[in-house]
């Protein structure tokens, strides 16, 4: 894969001062790219992948917070029938704060579903019908205990700030099938710990960053919309004249790298005023369509037009979406950040959090399914690691990273299928362990990549997205 050189950045006070007295929003400076055909290549333009993948989007429901593998997807009869006594092996130090030593049951009850006969918790009521889809990794770990750091690790294979997310990494080999939305889109409610370095481009260009949208403010774009004042015509001299001040500044300057990786923001934002406001509007979707995603249920609505926004982009050529959950009540009934977090009272945690997703998250597989876009989409759920199997306080469960459990659903994987274990009381994997760089291996691979060749020179260093380490799990492999 080729590097991608960009000349110069936009940084002058007197570029300032001409954009303020000119009043343009972010979205009024954006460059057409009918204006300046004659340019640099394209750095979203569609790129072929190493060899042909079966992925061509990736949809990450990401479950903030850490939900319980033994309480959500790995069923523990002994942990069941050992409520209450010593854990042996427990180490009291795994997680963030300090547990008892002693198992602690999940209160849920389970049964078995589909033809793989998984087990699955009572709140997963819509989820427990699509289970013959899905690839259950049991044995994921990782090495960071604490939110943020997790989170980072997960998404950038070491939690070392500076470096570029699967989606970025994703954006930057294959471009954009769609030239008028961004490839990569971030949808969160509250913003996670770790906030934009869980989506961060890192050292590559900012052509290759997340567009974060907030459910807080429903999705909008600031300065998308242009100025009514100003005519198409008027807008486009504005932008030629940019343009030339832009490249007579690079020009001066060809050691500096941020000034293209603007412009192309620029150009996607002219283009998106007239796309990304369709692509965002669930209103145009039928009515059945909105009960099938529960957007009339006030648990999950939010969640729901999150999920439906993510099919409506994929559907349009989006290549990574990621939904951060960002609703769960805890014991005490406060609201925050990280959801799936139950410190103190496991059941109420895991049951409002269950309620906020459960639904829309299967919807979200019915509904790819039924548009054949589950052939090309592989859906991801799982947090950031995984929760003690011995109690913190008397009903919560503390952070764990050392085995928990993902599933993946859609392109390229098996389905009805469970891999990796962890021991019998769900506390740490034991067999067919997966590091997050095997998991990154495996996603670049249905995209289409050798994870040891999909690499970016930076400080005089080759970088990829695994770093020195990383198997394809191929036994997941459809």
């Amino acid at each position: 894969m080729s590097n991608f050189f960009f000349p110069g950045h936009l940084a002058l006070q007197g570029r300032r001062q001409f954009l303020q007295q000119a009043g343009l929003g972010f979205g009024s400076l954006a460059l057409s790219s009918l204006l300046h055909e004659q340019t640099s290549a394209n750095p979203l333009a569609p790129h072929p992948p190493e060899f042909a993948g079966k992925v061509k989007s990736i949809i990450w429901l990401f479950m903030t917070g850490g939900p319980s593998q033994v309480d959500t997807w790995d069923y523990k009869p002994e942990l069941q029938a050992r409520d209450g006594q010593p854990l042996g092996g427990a180490d009291p130090k795994t997680g963030f704060f300090e547990t008892s030593g002693k198992c602690l049951k999940s209160p849920f009850v389970w049964k078995q579903h589909g033809d793989s006969g998984t087990w699955v918790p009572e709140i997963f009521p819509h989820l427990a019908a699509h289970v013959d889809k899905m690839t259950f990794i049991h044995s994921l770990h990782l090495r960071q205990n604490n939110h943020a750091p997790a989170s980072i690790e997960l998404m950038c294979g070491t939690n070392r700030p500076g470096l570029p997310s699967l989606g970025s990494w994703l954006t930057y080999g294959l471009g954009t099938e769609n030239q008028n939305l961004p490839a990569f889109v971030v949808l969160h409610d509250t913003r996670p710990r770790g906030d934009d370095q869980i989506w961060s481009a890192g050292f590559l260009p900012k052509t290759y960053q997340a567009l974060a949208l907030s459910a807080g403010r429903k999705e909008a774009i600031d300065n998308l919309v242009r100025d009514p004042g100003q005519s198409d015509q008027q807008q486009r001299a504005q932008l030629e004249l940019l343009r030339a001040l832009n490249e007579e500044h690079a020009n001066l300057r060809p050691t500096q790298t941020d000034l293209s990786s603007r412009i192309s923001s620029y150009e996607l934002a002219y283009r998106m005023q007239m796309a990304a406001p369709e692509a965002l509007d669930v209103t145009l979707e039928s009515e059945a369509t909105h009960k099938l995603y529960g957007m009339d249920n006030p648990e999950c609505a939010t969640f729901s037009r999150q999920c439906l926004i993510a099919r409506r982009l994929v559907e349009r050529g989006v290549r990574y979406v990621q939904i951060f959950a960002g609703k769960g009540v805890g014991g005490d009934g406060s609201v925050n950040d990280v959801p799936w977090d139950c410190h103190s009272d496991l059941e109420t945690n895991h049951r409002s959090c269950a309620m906020h997703t459960d639904q829309p998250a299967a919807a979200l597989l019915a509904d790819l399914e039924a548009r054949g876009l589950l052939e090309s989409t592989l859906v991801i759920w799982g947090g950031e690691f995984g929760r003690t199997s011995d109690s913190q306080g008397a009903k919560g469960r503390d952070h764990k990273p050392n085995g928990f459990t993902i599933w993946l659903a859609g392109a390229g994987v098996k389905g009805g299928f469970h891999y990796g274990a962890t021991d019998e009381f769900g506390y740490k994997a034991v067999v067919d362990k997966v590091h997050v760089n095997d998991l990154h291996a495996t996603l670049l691979h249905l995209a289409g990549f050798n994870h040891e060749k999909l690499t970016y020179r930076f400080n005089g260093r080759d970088f990829r997205l695994t770093d020195v380490g990383g198997s394809i799990i191929t036994p997941i492999l459809a």
